[in-house]
């Protein structure tokens, strides 16, 4: 929705906004209750759909909503460090 680029069902997360309609909430399982939208699981794809407005339109709520659940969710959290293992030949695996 955000990029506009379709995709499987597999690559995209859904996203609904919350019962008092302020808040944006992850869908994980996919079976949250109201109209979803889909982004792709990059905060790139947040960023567009916020600056285009889109997430207000595609889930039918006036005003601006709070993506900050959704972005917290597509953010790896600080001060993580991506792990790689060596073996005794000191290659990676």
């Amino acid at each position: 929705m955000g990029c506009r680029r379709r995709g499987s069902r597999s690559e995209l997360l859904r996203v609904v906004a919350s019962a008092e309609g302020d808040e944006v909430l992850v869908d994980e399982r996919r079976r949250l209750p109201g109209r979803g939208a889909w982004l792709h699981h990059s905060t790139a794809c947040l960023d567009r759909a916020e600056k285009r407005r889109a997430l207000p339109r595609a889930l039918r709520r006036p005003g601006p909503l709070d993506t900050s659940g959704v972005r917290s969710h597509l953010e790896p959290p600080t001060g993580a460090v991506a792990s790689t293992t060596t073996d005794e030949n000191g290659s990676n695996s």
